[in-house]
């Protein structure tokens, strides 16, 4: 099998669902460094064409163009400018709302909503169930090719403009409130326990399944900061997932 060949092979599966760039087995996550390397091969094979559309000019290389589903898919793409990448997955009942996109070696599970301007990057890992609220940001790891991507538990609620980025794992259940940014580099504080939470050995920080978390900060401890009550931004565990949580996160419901 030539690499061309190889490349098509493994976008096709990609696009089935047949093949996913990570999954878990034994309740850990585990990637697969050889379905990546096909994508990037997929970059350095295609050539360059105009993918242009009416008075919107598209450029890019000839291996990833644009998808195109059917309703025998049952994806909902509403109209207005989304558009889903050459070798994503997209699983009946997903919902698309203006405009939105989904990247290359993306997984998105059934009954999921994709909000107006949000962003799946690249081989990102969406659950079941998730809400991608408005402007979210699912930050794309395509290099380095051991590296796992950004991965979003079932049933997870994530809410406007959000950025979750560099491999962060969220558990199942976990809500995401307005404006929150989550990294390897800035620890979570959990409120309910007084610990922090900071990123593995693999730099992977993990959000603890049905975790509510909120925009906060904490105070510079010393220098000229700590003098003028310089404040730096940090993600806050707030409580853990309840029945008057979930209340508040069932409007997605109404929107299917």
């Amino acid at each position: 099998m030539t690499e061309l060949e190889n490349f098509e092979t493994v976008i096709t599966a990609l696009e089935t669902g047949a093949m996913r760039v990570a999954e878990k087995v034994d309740g850990e996550w585990v990637v697969y460094p050889e379905v990546k390397q096909a994508i990037l091969s997929g970059f350095r094979l295609g050539k360059l064409c105009d993918m242009s559309e009416g008075q919107f000019p598209f450029l890019d290389k000839d291996t990833y163009p644009v998808q195109s589903f059917s309703v025998e898919d049952g994806v909902r793409i509403v109209p207005g400018g989304s558009s889903v990448r050459r070798g994503a997955f997209l699983a009946p009942s997903v919902v698309m709302m203006p405009p939105s996109y989904v990247n290359v070696g993306a997984y998105v599970d059934e009954g999921t909503m994709i909000d107006s301007h949000a962003l799946v990057g690249s081989c990102a890992q969406i659950g079941k169930h998730v809400h991608l609220s408005a402007a979210s940001q699912i930050g794309g790891v395509l290099e380095p090719v051991g590296a796992l991507p950004v991965i979003v538990e079932d049933n997870v609620f994530i809410g406007g403009n959000c950025g979750i980025y560099e491999g962060t794992i969220i558990r199942e259940n976990a809500v995401i409130g307005t404006g929150v940014i989550i990294n390897a580099s800035t620890a979570i504080y959990d409120a309910t326990t007084g610990e922090w939470i900071r990123a593995n050995e693999n730099r992977q920080m993990i959000v603890p399944e049905g975790a509510v978390v909120v925009a906060g900060s904490r105070p510079i401890r010393k220098g000229p900061g700590a003098e003028e009550g310089i404040h730096l931004y940090c993600p806050v565990i707030v409580k853990y997932r309840d029945s008057k949580t979930d209340s508040s996160t069932t409007l997605e419901d109404l929107l299917r």
